[in-house]
């Protein structure tokens, strides 16, 4: 049963993720930040992991370490759930449309955490959410997920629908990322025999 729960606290936030990587996409996510709840869902939904996230931050201050917090806590789960790695697919990408956006996402499941983030946000806020913790989240998850992840801008002039393009792109590879390969079931995939 590939699951795993995390709980995270500090002095800004209360995180704990539930996730299942052999879900449907079932998704109950409730930050106190409504864009990024979206955002979540749609991770959630396109990658077909059941998710279940409650966060609770410091949002006087503003919403920065809660949706960072989120991703390392949801990257930390992602980790925890895979294991050995055993019989995944590992490496996976996706080239995702949204009207005008166009979003490439590629990763590799590598234990080895880089962020290339190809990304540029027309506008600062969509709605009250700051564009920029888009990539904070990001960097949080692939951080403390192990995950090299690429994501690039390829179109796009409408910030929702480029944030929105990312996490389904993202979404997307990850599915493929950490299905079982029933070629290789019971390998780990890599030479070195551990990820």
């Amino acid at each position: 049963m590939r699951k795993a729960s995390v709980t995270r606290t500090t002095a800004e936030t209360e995180i704990s993720v539930e996730i299942d990587l052999d879900g449907t996409g079932v998704y109950d996510n409730q930050t106190g930040i409504g864009f990024f709840d979206h955002m979540l869902d749609q991770l959630s939904r396109h990658s077909l992991i059941d998710m279940t996230i409650r966060a609770k931050g410091d949002y006087h201050i503003d919403d920065h370490h809660t949706v960072e917090d989120t991703g390392i806590s949801l990257g930390q789960a992602l980790a925890q759930a895979l294991g050995d790695k055993k019989g995944i697919r590992r490496y996976a990408a996706c080239h995702l449309p949204m009207d005008d956006a166009q979003v490439r996402a590629a990763l590799d499941l590598s234990a080895r955490p880089y962020l290339i983030w190809n990304v540029d946000m027309p506008t600062q806020k969509i709605g009250t959410f700051d564009t920029e913790l888009v990539r904070e989240f990001f960097q949080g998850f692939a951080t403390h997920g192990g995950i090299t992840l690429h994501v690039d801008q390829l179109h796009g002039f409408n910030s929702h629908h480029i944030a929105e393009a990312t996490f389904k792109a993202v979404a997307r590879a990850l599915r493929e990322a950490i299905e079982t390969d029933p070629r290789k079931a019971d390998a780990i995939p890599s030479t070195k025999g551990a990820l």
